[in-house]
């Protein structure tokens, strides 16, 4: 079987990443757990340090974004198989992360993607509008690097693996994931500050998907 990794981009995630990480490091189809963490200065690294001897910790000296620190994750690993995670999901438990691996690892498709279920109304309404920006997924590595200007998305890294697996006719399966939901930017950086950070968000999404529409 493929050796299989979880990479998990966090920024100052030192009070969240620690119960995500509890519920990784117990799902035996996970031999390793890469935690990117993205310019934090907090202790979102000394937290993820102390969650297992699965864990290994990358520290970037500067913000660059989760799609660069995804990047970064999976560039120091050989796994044929990435799970990639957001850092502050609540209600995890290792058989959502099990349950996300399973099309993959039985080939039913090369790319699977999480779908929150009774979390909570506003990440559950998101998430049915628009699946393809879950960032919860599992991917085979050689997906992954069929992806042409990948390394230019930051937020769009799931937009761009949703899209081109659209664009080649490539199967996906939606694995629906109860009770999980994760913090909102709102909720985290306070109203004003978050909605500005969701306003960019979207507007490298919105670049994600020009860039490969322009492919075309």
């Amino acid at each position: 079987m493929k050796k299989v990794a979880a990479v998990i981009p966090a920024y100052n995630e030192a009070e969240r990443i620690g119960k995500v990480l509890s519920a990784v490091c117990l799902t035996d189809k996970i031999q390793e757990v890469i935690v990117v963490s993205d310019g934090s200065t907090d202790d979102t690294a000394d937290v993820a340090r102390k969650a297992g001897p699965k864990v290994n910790v990358l520290e970037l000296a500067s913000n660059q974004g989760k799609g660069a620190a995804l990047l970064a994750g999976v560039q120091t690993t050989t796994a044929g198989i990435l799970v990639f995670l957001d850092a502050d999901l609540i209600g995890l438990e290792p058989g959502h992360v099990e349950s996300l691996l399973q099309p993959v690892l039985l080939k039913r498709a090369p790319m699977a993607v999480a779908v929150f279920e009774q979390g909570r109304l506003a990440t559950d309404l998101a998430q049915k509008l628009a699946p393809f920006l879950s960032g919860q997924r599992a991917v085979k590595r050689t997906l992954l690097e069929s992806i042409p200007e990948l390394d230019v998305s930051r937020f769009g890294v799931e937009v761009a693996l949703t899209q081109y697996v659209h664009e080649q006719d490539i199967p996906i399966v939606h694995v629906p994931w109860h009770d999980v939901t994760h913090v909102m930017k709102e909720e985290k950086l306070g109203l004003a500050k978050g909605f500005g950070a969701r306003l960019k968000m979207y507007q490298e999404i919105i670049s994600s998907l020009k860039i490969s529409r322009g492919r075309k």
